[in-house]
């Protein structure tokens, strides 16, 4: 998955020796004296904005266009590899006529690009950057040491997608069991029900029942899923109540993301951290029994492959990124998917322990060597704000902003989930934290004993921050 590879890629350039960008940056305040490095575009102000998805051309494309008419400047697309992106984009600023003025770059990477000159603080003459237009989550994600130094462009996060025929189904099953006096927990000697005492029930009294069940279904706690499965007679063809890519730290960090804390809520102040505590290891212990409720086996699992299980009708609960949406649209148009679906915000562990999702924020930046530093910040928050409704239909991301997608249930269960989600940390020095953490869950989800792991994981990352 493409998370999968930015999370370990983020990591390798995290770990990098930051004096790298930091003795480059000593050269360019003689660089920055150049004269204008456009003048073949003649007299229109002309900044480069740099991004390395091509599934945005199309998007950044058009809205280059529209920007530069309304503004009479021109704005130059540039799409480049996202391999050493920090260091291309630096490298780029010392020495090319046309670096980025501003660029697409991920929330985590902002403390190097930050310390490096490469992202100045935001001059926000709009307000964009606000609690009206972002959640807080999107907010803290581009705020380090407590200067806004990025404009929310998009997220990606994890939530709950549930097959809404099978879960009805379920229901049904609790409202007949209910009024035929059969009994509703099936660990509790629910008796088979004749078709006969079915075909009796006051049909308006079962709709009722079944509506009720259904609403009461969509589980607020992992205890409320393994109910689900120990009172489900099972459509045929499905092959088990959950799966979900046990691999990926992306689809497991919800288990402890309440409670492994890792540079605060802006993920930047190494003072705060605290991996080591009884919550966290409660809600490890709680996702090492799912092996023997889910057993999945996790060095052949894939989110492909739990995504495709659910298309097939073989699972009722999977956990996705946003790009599930799309996925499943796209089947029920080709007629492979042929169910209803739903999406909700992931359960609580437990009612004592909560869940908090991990989550990526994709940020505009404006380049700290800019010469054109008001217009790039105006084009960023045009981007993030004003041409933010186009994103999703075009591109498959979606906006960081809460007055986009207003009318589509799926992806504002997401934008709820994203709200109250951890972001990836800031600080270079836990830039592998993440890869240690997919590490770990791989351990406990084999039966090893998670204080020990756990323990181990806190001196870890201990040593890294303090560099003892």
């Amino acid at each position: 998955m493409e998370l999968r590879k930015k999370l370990i890629a983020s990591a390798a350039v995290l770990s990098m020796a930051a004096g790298v960008i930091y003795g480059s940056t000593l050269e360019m305040s003689g660089a920055s004296q150049e004269g204008s490095r456009l003048s073949w575009f003649g007299s229109k102000e002309t900044i480069y904005f740099w991004y390395t998805d091509d599934a945005m051309t199309s998007y950044i494309n058009s809205a280059a266009v529209s920007f530069g008419e309304r503004e009479g400047v021109r704005v130059i697309p540039v799409l480049t590899s996202d391999s050493e992106y920090l260091e291309a984009v630096n490298e780029a600023s010392l020495h090319s006529d046309r670096m980025p003025d501003a660029y697409v770059v991920s929330n985590d990477s902002l403390e190097k690009a930050f310390l490096a000159g490469l992202a100045a603080e935001v001059e926000d003459e709009g307000g964009v950057c606000s609690a009206e237009n972002f959640p807080e989550a999107a907010l803290s994600a581009v705020t380090y040491k407590d200067k806004t130094v990025a404009y929310p462009f998009f997220y990606e996060t994890s939530a709950l997608v549930y097959n809404a025929d099978y879960l009805r189904e379920w229901a049904r099953q609790q409202a007949e069991r209910e009024l035929t006096g059969a009994g509703v927990e099936a660990g509790e000697g629910a008796q088979e029900i004749s078709e006969e005492a079915v075909a009796a029930l006051d049909q308006e009294l079962l709709a009722q029942k079944t509506q009720e069940y259904l609403t009461a279904g969509i589980p607020e706690t992992v205890d409320d899923i393994l109910a689900i499965a120990d009172s489900f007679d099972v459509p045929e063809g499905v092959e088990g109540i959950m799966k979900w890519d046990v691999s990926d730290i992306f689809y497991n960090y919800w288990i402890v993301g309440n409670y492994m804390i890792v540079g605060g809520d802006d993920g930047d102040d190494d003072s705060v951290v605290n991996i080591n505590n009884a919550e966290a290891i409660a809600c490890l212990e709680v996702y090492k029994a799912l092996n023997q409720f889910f057993y999945i086996e996790s060095d052949t699992v894939t989110y492909d492959s739990v995504v495709q299980d659910f298309i097939d009708g073989k699972t009722v609960f999977t956990i996705g990124t946003t790009d599930v949406i799309g996925r499943l649209e796209e089947a029920k148009a080709e007629g492979s998917f042929a169910f209803e679906y739903g999406v909700v915000m992931m359960p609580d562990v437990s009612p004592e322990l909560q869940s908090r999702s991990l989550s990526v924020t994709n940020a505009v930046a404006v380049n700290g060597y800019s010469e054109h530093k008001e217009l790039a910040n105006r084009f960023a928050a045009y981007l993030v704000d004003e041409y933010a409704g186009e994103l999703y239909e075009r591109t498959g991301k979606v906006s960081a902003n809460l007055g986009v997608n207003t009318d589509h249930s799926g992806l504002q269960a997401f934008m709820q989930e994203y709200a109250d989600s951890v972001s990836l940390p800031k600080m270079m020095e836990t830039g592998n934290f993440w890869m240690q953490l997919e590490i770990l869950f791989s351990r406990v989800w084999n039966g090893e004993d998670v204080a020990t792991l756990v323990q181990e994981l806190a001196d870890q990352i201990a040593v890294q921050i303090v560099g003892q």
